[in-house]
């Protein structure tokens, strides 16, 4: 058994892999065994002839793993678009059973995962004849989700969404993390207020702008 957590967003690029390394390499720095698993990635950087995950490359090189990346991601697509989407123009049909059980092989290496999601919570993972949906995932491997979520004007209103959205599909949320948060912010602090207030969820973290440490969150992984 290892423990588990599943990292989502309101968004693209809101910073679920930035999170993800900070998570990550503090728990490694606490002495846990962590490590981190993706089970798609669309827009793969290219180097020659020889693709490079680049969302799981970075957390390994913050959190001090030196292993091929290319073993912590079940779906690698060049194609920058939603993995549904990549995944069809490059003939590679996401498949849940390959994903539980490459799952299965990394929790045999680590004692704590830090498992990253695509997009935010709504994406599509494959709309063919296997319909297979974000959170179709994180159900199927037993997961709890953090929201990441940005700072700035317009978040009450993108995490109140993604909130009701994953309780509406039966996920349990263990918290909320502000990226980008400035203190100092009027309204930066009055969001954080009125997310929590209106969601009654904890925002567990705020992070500021270039940090490179979290609090740690292991206390909120769930054993699967």
């Amino acid at each position: 058994m290892s423990k588990c957590i599943f990292i989502t967003a309101t968004g693209t690029d809101i910073g679920k892999t930035y999170i993800s390394s900070l998570i990550v390499k503090k728990l490694r720095e606490l002495g846990l065994n962590c490590g981190y698993y993706k089970p798609a990635l669309s827009g793969a950087e290219i180097a020659g002839d020889k693709i490079i995950p680049g969302d799981c490359q970075y957390v390994l090189k913050q959190a001090g793993i030196d292993t091929n990346p290319e073993n912590f991601v079940s779906y690698i697509f060049k194609t920058a678009v939603s993995p549904h989407l990549a995944s069809k123009i490059e003939n590679n049909p996401i498949k849940l059973d390959k994903i539980k059980k490459d799952f299965e092989t990394i929790k045999k290496e680590f004692d704590y995962i830090v498992v990253e999601g695509a997009g935010g919570i709504v994406c599509p993972l494959n709309l063919g004849a296997e319909k297979l949906m974000l959170e179709d995932v994180i159900k199927s491997l037993g997961l709890d989700i953090i929201i990441v979520a940005s700072a700035n004007l317009g978040t009450i209103n993108s995490t109140i969404l993604t909130v009701e959205y994953a309780k509406k599909h039966g996920i349990k949320i263990k918290g909320i993390i502000l990226n980008n948060y400035d203190e100092n912010n009027l309204m930066q602090k009055d969001n954080k207020i009125q997310i929590e207030a209106l969601t009654g969820i904890k925002v567990v973290a705020t992070i500021k702008n270039g940090a490179n440490d979290i609090n740690d969150l292991s206390k909120l992984f769930k054993e699967v």
